[in-house]
């Protein structure tokens, strides 16, 4: 984001449907904070979390890693109940609110 060619307000992470275990996670560049979005921010880095996916994404951790092969995010989200053999996408069972 520092390299990036505008400002932005942080790193949207949120979750939608898709791949073969049902659920994706999805990162963005957001230009601005939506009210209703939850905000964190660790080590510098504000995180946005989209409404719809704060259920499920409830003690996650979100780390960046660099091996020989790729750099990527890597989720480590205690509600992921399965994954698919290819590792782009997870069932996750939302945190029920009490």
């Amino acid at each position: 984001m520092a390299k990036a060619d505008k400002p932005y307000a942080g790193l949207r992470v949120g979750v939608k449907a898709g791949g073969c275990a049902g659920q994706e996670y999805v990162l963005s560049y957001a230009e601005a904070a939506d009210p209703l979005d939850e905000v964190v921010t660790d080590k510098d880095v504000t995180i946005l979390i989209e409404p719809k996916a704060v259920l499920y994404l409830v003690g996650t951790v979100i780390d960046y890693e660099t091996t020989k092969l790729s750099s990527k995010f890597v989720f480590n989200n205690p509600n992921e109940t399965d994954a698919c053999g290819c590792g782009e996408s997870v069932t996750i069972t939302p945190v029920q609110a009490d």
